[in-house]
């Protein structure tokens, strides 16, 4: 009786540990994934940002590690107008993409009943087109000899009598492309919102806009800040509506990462400008978590 007691103790045992180990063994492929399409390239780009050219003024001569800060310091000294603008026209799409969705996506989960479906279907079907094509598309719609521009003009909303070229063409592109990241995360936190709390706000003598200021806009607070999030992070970095939609002075500082990659061929600039934006992006949305104190999104 005493062994197989022992056995079974034994079995149980390895039972145990068999359901302890299945959740990191679970993590292995993703953290494998992470590790050589993430963290390596990332070190990767790291050391190159440290660089220096072996040959001044010849990029076909390679590049030789120096550890070189200097770098990070020259690019911040030479392109901060092009951070700033980012940051700026990035900030102005999100409020941009913000003020469209949010009463969209109020609206789908409140009032469009046997729709609902069709309108989200209809939201993300922008995603059915490349990112290329609509902002070509933009690009279109936009131009001085359009309906939209002369429409406008005729209101004589517009002060240099276009839109094409100009920052609103940047910010409006951004704002459109990205429109859905802020719509989807919004209709999920507001049809999450059980409506007998916003019934028993009316119940109580609050009016349309307390309610709202009350109780539907703190609920949905959480959506709120995913959907800036996922709409400011890539709006930063991007460069195909500046490109497109603007005009040399409106460039972003993605603009200016692919110019020096894919053009000049200073890989150690375009290196430290990258970590720069991203180091930077990440500091923002740490403080923005931590000022709408939903750091349970961390």
């Amino acid at each position: 009786m005493v062994p197989t007691t022992t056995a079974t103790g034994s079995d149980e045992a390895t039972v145990r540990r068999s359901k302890r180990s299945t959740p990191y063994l679970l993590l292995l492929p993703g953290l494998g994934w992470l590790a050589i399409f993430f963290v390596v390239p990332l070190f990767a780009s790291l050391a190159t940002s440290l660089q220096v050219p072996a040959e001044p003024g010849n990029p076909d001569a390679g590049f030789v590690q120096a550890f070189e800060i200097s770098n990070y310091t020259n690019a911040i000294t030479e392109y901060y107008p092009q951070f700033i603008r980012s940051y700026v026209f990035a900030g102005l799409a999100t409020l941009l993409a913000l003020a469209i969705a949010y009463p969209l996506a109020y609206f789908i989960a409140f009032k469009a009943g046997k729709w609902r479906n069709i309108m989200l279907v209809l939201v993300v079907a922008p995603f059915f087109c490349s990112f290329l094509i609509r902002t070509y598309a933009w690009k279109t719609i936009l131009a001085d000899q359009s309906p939209v521009t002369q429409f406008l003009n005729f209101l004589g909303l517009l002060p240099d009598d276009r839109i094409l070229n100009t920052p609103l063409a940047v910010i409006t592109g951004i704002a459109y492309n990205f429109l859905p990241f802020m719509t989807l995360p919004l209709y999920a936190a507001l049809e999450k919102i059980d409506f007998r709390l916003i019934e028993a706000g009316n119940d109580l003598y609050g009016s349309p806009w307390t309610t709202f200021r009350k109780v539907t806009f703190p609920l949905s607070l959480p959506g709120v800040v995913a959907g800036t999030l996922l709409t400011f992070i890539p709006a930063v970095g991007d460069f195909i509506n500046a490109q497109l939609l603007g005009s040399i002075k409106d460039k972003m500082i993605g603009n200016v990462i692919d110019s020096q990659f894919r053009i000049v061929r200073d890989y150690p600039t375009a290196s430290a400008l990258s970590f720069l934006l991203m180091t930077s992006v990440l500091i923002i949305v740490f403080l923005y978590i931590r000022r709408a104190g939903t750091e349970d999104l961390v």
